[in-house]
């Protein structure tokens, strides 16, 4: 969310920065809401004070004896037009407050010019991607051969866009969420939390996903009572600082989460219905820091690192890429992109996203440190996903297949697994 004073100050940079990510600030209406705000609160302060100098006087004017009927004419009056005030300034303020939660944040001008993943620039690539002898068969095709994957009894359960896992998959999902949490809280330094999957309005609003992204959440409720199911961790990992002021000495805060993850995907109907890629329901390691916005661009350097040692661990062959304006996300200034190969797909497809929000959720979220002189100031939020489950699991088994279908494992899982190796029929093996 942005400080309507800003944008206005900004004035025609803010307007070429927007149209950069593909939106069309309309300043004259926000410089109209903003002066209306501010002659409402001038006039109702001038009429509070009118009053107060009124009902001053009836007391005067009473305890002399004298006549004060006209003066409670007045006093009615005044509370008549302070009420109405209220009324059209509460309007005004909530449309002001609509129109700033609408408008995303100004993106980077780092960020490469284009709309679309076509215009990303790479930064690196890590790792050499896998050339077989044979045809590589996809994820699926590999799970549902080996049994460690179920697809046709989840949507028996959920209907589409669901998987189930079982042996050897399950152990193996298990075994990357945790592989993935001690890479993060004892060589990272994050620290890990267990959160609510369930979570207010006020909460999605805070990150962003609330109100422009209201048809891709899972909400549910019980009376009258409003509970939306979290897109990623990153929403109540942020918000667990919403309204407070954090400790200058306590920055940054590094956080991170496995949860489940649950999205509708409106819009994406007929793109990666098959398999791993989108589903409704996944799970993830998200990644969070909460940091002084002075330090937030190197920040964000390191948090990709962080992400990167994920896919380093597991010997996976991936890139990076600088997302274009057009294409980022409504809250972040900046992401990068880390796309692992997909040997069925022979290219690259993204595996998690590293953003610097700037101060853009910790205005929504109310969230602050103290600066200069101890006086309060904004944060800056920053996230990524390091790395979600699924995903993962798809990359893994189909740049690790082997010519009979079995499938061997890295070695960096196998602490966690017990076992390196899974045969054709989906027999865990040494």
């Amino acid at each position: 969310m942005h400080d309507a004073r800003a944008l206005i100050d900004m004035g025609a940079e803010a307007v070429r920065r927007l149209a950069r990510r593909g939106y069309s600030l309309d300043l004259s209406r926000l410089e109209d809401l903003q002066s209306r705000r501010n002659q409402g609160i001038r006039s109702a302060d001038e009429l509070r004070a009118e009053s107060k100098r009124v009902a001053s006087e009836v007391q005067q004017t009473a305890k002399q004896g004298g006549d004060i009927s006209a003066l409670k004419e007045r006093a009615r009056e005044l509370k008549d037009q302070i009420r109405d005030i209220d009324t059209e300034q509460e309007q005004v303020q909530d449309e002001l407050r609509d129109l700033l939660l609408t408008i995303p944040n100004l993106p980077d001008d780092a960020a490469p010019d284009g709309d679309s993943e076509e215009f990303a620039v790479e930064v690196r690539r890590v790792g050499t991607p896998p050339v077989f002898s044979f045809e590589p068969k996809d994820h699926v095709d590999l799970g549902e051969a080996t049994g460690i994957l179920d697809f046709a009894r989840a949507t028996k359960l959920s209907g589409p866009r669901f998987a189930v896992s079982r042996g050897a998959g399950a152990a193996l999902e298990r075994a990357l969420a945790a592989l993935f949490l001690d890479l993060h809280t004892r060589r990272h330094g994050y620290v890990e939390h267990s959160v609510p999957y369930l979570v207010t309005r006020k909460t999605m609003t805070g990150t962003g996903q609330l109100p422009k992204f209201e048809e891709d959440l899972f909400k549910t409720g019980v009376a009258d009572r409003e509970l939306f199911l979290i897109p990623t961790a990153e929403v109540p990992l942020t918000n667990l600082y919403a309204d407070e002021i954090i400790p200058p000495a306590e920055l940054p805060l590094a956080l991170t989460a496995h949860t489940p993850c649950f999205r509708s995907e409106a819009g994406s109907y007929g793109r990666d219905t098959r398999g791993l890629i989108r589903q409704h329901q996944f799970a993830k390691v998200e990644i969070v820091r909460i940091v002084d916005p002075e330090t937030a661009d190197a920040e964000l350097e390191t948090m990709v690192g962080h992400a990167e040692a994920c896919l380093k661990e597991l010997g996976l062959a991936y890139r990076v890429v600088r997302l274009a304006a057009g294409d980022t996300g409504f809250s972040a200034q900046l992401t990068y992109d880390i796309e692992v190969w997909i040997p069925s797909q022979n290219t690259y497809r993204e595996i998690s996203s590293v953003s610097n929000f700037g101060t853009f959720q910790a205005r929504r979220a109310n969230i602050r440190t103290r600066g200069e002189h101890g006086k309060p100031k904004l944060v800056a939020t920053l996230n990524g996903s390091g790395l979600p489950i699924g995903r993962t699991l798809a990359a893994l088994l189909e740049q690790c297949q082997q010519p009979d279908g079995s499938l061997t494992l890295p070695e960096s899982l196998a602490p966690y697994l017990g076992f390196r190796h899974i045969t054709p029929n989906g027999t865990p093996q040494p």
